[in-house]
């Protein structure tokens, strides 16, 4: 360490296991570097049993009970935070058909387009600026808002009868109103 080189914070184990709590399990390189994890710690642990590796640049504490929503959590995690479930997925999420989609559908930034980017297998982007308004949380994951869900859904190649399923459960559970549904 040379004079310039600002002392590096001891590792906080307890501040860790917090973040990955909720998220339900899972930490990226750059949240555990935060609380003072460098790569070559996370290496040890991951050696040592403690965390495992889920893909590059993100880690599971392995003690932690599993979740349902993990696999969406990971791919959350790898878009950097910045992305939103949206499309079948979201209507998933807020339970709002019997749709049981196969793929992730992940809305991200526009000026993610240019990324040359190794997708996750079984997601699929979509790109456009989402207002605060048009999102909200599902467990651990960010997901577009019902009305927002609707929209995209319209927009998309779903089924008729799975996006008039859907607009019912929503004005029925009082989600979205009546008239914002016809929309």
């Amino acid at each position: 360490m040379t004079l310039d080189t600002p002392p590096r914070s001891p590792p906080d184990w307890p501040s860790l296991l917090d973040l990955a709590v909720s998220q339900s399990g899972y930490f990226t390189t750059a949240q555990a570097a935060a609380v003072g994890f460098s790569p070559e710690l996370l290496i040890h642990h991951t050696h040592a049993g403690r965390i495992l590796r889920a893909r590059r640049g993100i880690y599971r504490v392995r003690h932690l009970p599993s979740q349902d929503d993990e696999d969406l959590v990971v791919v959350w995690l790898w878009s950097a935070g910045e992305g939103v479930f949206s499309h079948a997925t979201a209507l998933a999420l807020h339970d709002l058909s019997d749709i049981l989609p196969d793929i992730a559908d992940l809305t991200l930034p526009p000026a993610w387009r240019a990324r040359r980017l190794s997708v996750p297998s079984g997601v699929v982007l979509h790109h456009a600026d989402l207002p605060v308004a048009d999102r909200t949380w599902v467990g651990n994951v960010p997901v577009t808002s019902v009305a927002r869900t609707l929209r995209d859904c319209a927009a998309a190649p779903l089924p008729p009868d799975i996006l008039q399923q859907a607009t019912e459960q929503a004005v029925r559970r009082g989600l979205v109103a009546a008239d914002e549904a016809t929309r």
